[in-house]
């Protein structure tokens, strides 16, 4: 088995075998586009589950309960205050959390009382926060500003080191995806969005980046010298870039998804610890997706944003002349892609030409 990954990876290295992940850029961006778009619906008629840090409330945890059904403090805050929708969690193995939204110091303390008679704990060992709308607007108001600056800084770096903007426009692009793509995962699975969901956002924008960083420095080894040669396309120079990192990026995404992946269970199934879980969802769809994005989307979009450069036009089409021409030494496999080398089963000479004559 692992020499056969072994095998696998070395083909696709040294441009033997390939996939035609460029080449099908248009089916990429039709299944990214019906994501997108399914994120964008339930992001605007589900929403998200925003914690009280954002929209601002109280919290009562209780701890050391024999009992850890939530019913004993529903029947509380029914009783203290009608009016609320309270969201009761179990937290680990014996912890209760209530949250709800403001309460006056009345019905704070009365709140406090039934909670402890109801759980059977001193009223000392209950917990209390209350976070007011002003401090929750102003945490969600420095989500979105960090998050813009971030996506600044990455936009500049990125067009500076590569200088290229588009490797900084498509990085950019891929980036939102990501990040649209798992909000919309939160709003469906429900999971509460908290400041450590914020931590975990942009802890998988980084991932990303980094992946895709790595994909596009290799299509700028690759097409560092298009224009001397005028057997491959530059779509092709990057198509290839694409599989010569694709064990890697497979890889690096199984290695760092297996720990998250138990993070989530562990939090989610076994501790009921909310930070845990909070952070860890976002971790696991964000890395998953994000390997996605740097092999299907970012690379695609680079070159469908460089296909009518100038230079880029002139230079496919002197390259797909001379094969028609039957003078480039370039065979074409029956999936599409192309390499230069020796006629194998299922492949052709060029595109639609002869083969190759040999010169006197």
């Amino acid at each position: 088995m692992k020499g056969n990954l072994a095998t696998w990876g070395n083909r696709l290295h040294s441009g033997e075998k390939t996939y035609p992940i460029v080449a099908q850029s248009a089916r990429w961006f039709a299944i990214s586009a019906v994501l997108m778009l399914l994120a964008v619906g339930l992001l605007v008629f589900k929403g998200l589950n925003l914690g009280i840090d954002f929209t601002g409330g109280t919290q009562y945890v209780v701890p050391n309960v024999a009992n850890v059904s939530t019913t004993p403090a529903e029947e509380s805050v029914a009783e203290v205050a009608p009016g609320q929708e309270p969201r009761v969690t179990v937290l680990g193995e014996d912890d209760i959390r209530v949250q709800l939204g403001d309460l006056d110091q009345d019905q704070q303390r009365d709140l406090t009382s039934a909670l402890a008679e109801a759980y059977d704990v001193p009223q000392e060992d209950i917990s209390f926060d209350q976070i007011g709308p002003t401090w929750g607007a102003a945490v969600g108001e420095a989500a979105v500003q960090g998050l813009v600056i971030f996506l600044l800084l990455v936009f500049g770096v990125i067009a500076v080191y590569f200088r290229a903007w588009r490797m900084a426009a498509a990085a950019i692009l891929a980036l939102i995806h990501d990040l649209l793509f798992t909000a919309g995962i939160y709003a469906l699975s429900g999971f509460e969005v908290t400041p450590a969901t914020v931590i975990g956002f942009l802890t998988i924008l980084g991932y990303s980046l980094y992946d895709t960083v790595v994909v596009f420095d290799k299509v700028r080894e690759n097409t560092a010298n298009l224009h001397a040669q005028h057997r491959y396309t530059y779509g092709e120079l990057a198509n290839l870039a694409v599989n010569q990192t694709l064990v890697r990026s497979i890889n690096t995404s199984v290695v760092a998804l297996l720990p998250v992946a138990s993070i989530l269970f562990i939090g989610s199934f076994l501790l009921g610890a909310g930070t845990l879980k909070d952070i860890a969802l976002a971790l696991f769809v964000g890395m998953a997706v994000g390997t996605y994005s740097s092999i299907f989307v970012a690379t695609p979009l680079e070159v469908a944003l460089r296909r009518r450069e100038k230079a880029i036009v002139e230079h496919t089409a002197k390259v797909l002349a001379l094969r028609e021409s039957g003078e480039a030494d370039v065979v074409t496999r029956e999936d599409g892609s192309v390499r230069v080398g020796a006629l194998q089963p299922g492949e052709h000479r060029g595109v639609g030409a002869q083969p190759k004559r040999k010169r006197r």
